[in-house]
């Protein structure tokens, strides 16, 4: 039996100090297999964000064991985690997070400078003609829609060929015809580079568009489906 690509041992975390520290994950455990989509939902503040947080090395744990693509995060420097999340882990947020004074191109090109690519900004024009914004190289995060600077995010994330691809609330600021072209393209590229989806929503049709849902209340998870026993 293969190890899950994200593997997490009673896993703890708290927020702030002293007497306004919060206790946001308590004792999380979870398994999510490779090439798997999994939605992380629950009501706002049980601990979802903060989860793929600790998945993607961004929030350090206080307890327990955080194992991502086989590598062991507890204990590493800030540099070794960064640049581990660099080579492995495409990050999608709801805000987009784009840099407004450099262009679709740049914003989809940098990512891969910082990290010695030969040739970053002819993988950046490949990511983006990828994700339907081949005649928007050169234009500002500005004078893109919404979905538009989505795609662009999505291109960034899925430009360094990650092992697994992580969405907070993708399409949380988009209209319902735009959020569905943003999670058909999440899903289907997923699906054809074999990435491992896991995306934290509010939207019940997103989410059931996953192979699983893990329900999260109070930072415990209540429930984590069983994968399906056949993909198809």
């Amino acid at each position: 039996m293969t190890k899950p690509v994200i593997d997490l041992h009673n896993v703890s975390l708290w927020l702030g100090e002293g007497a306004s520290s919060v206790h946001v994950l308590k004792g999380v455990s979870l398994a999510v297999e490779h090439g798997q989509s999994t939605a992380i939902v629950g009501p706002s503040g049980s601990g979802k964000s903060t989860l793929l947080m600790v998945i993607a090395g961004l929030e350090k744990v206080d307890s327990g064991i955080v194992c991502v693509a086989g590598q062991t995060l507890n204990g590493l420097s800030e540099d070794a985690v960064a640049a581990f999340r660099g080579r492995t882990i495409g990050i999608v947020f709801q805000s987009f997070h784009l840099i407004p004074n450099m262009t679709a191109l740049e914003n989809v090109a940098v990512p891969l400078e910082l990290a010695g690519h030969d040739d970053p900004f002819g993988l950046a024009e490949k990511e983006l003609e990828a994700v339907g914004l081949k005649d928007r190289l050169t234009h500002y995060p500005g004078e893109l829609s919404g979905g538009e600077q989505q795609r662009v995010a999505i291109a960034r994330a899925l430009a360094p060929q990650p092992a697994i691809m992580i969405a907070d609330e993708p399409t949380g600021n988009l209209d319902q015809a735009t959020g569905r072209q943003i999670a058909d393209l999440l899903f289907e590229t997923a699906r054809e580079r074999g990435t491992t989806l896991a995306l934290v929503t509010h939207d019940p049709a997103l989410a059931a568009r996953c192979d699983r849902q893990v329900d999260m209340r109070s930072g415990r998870i209540e429930e984590a489906a069983p994968e399906p026993a056949s993909a198809g």
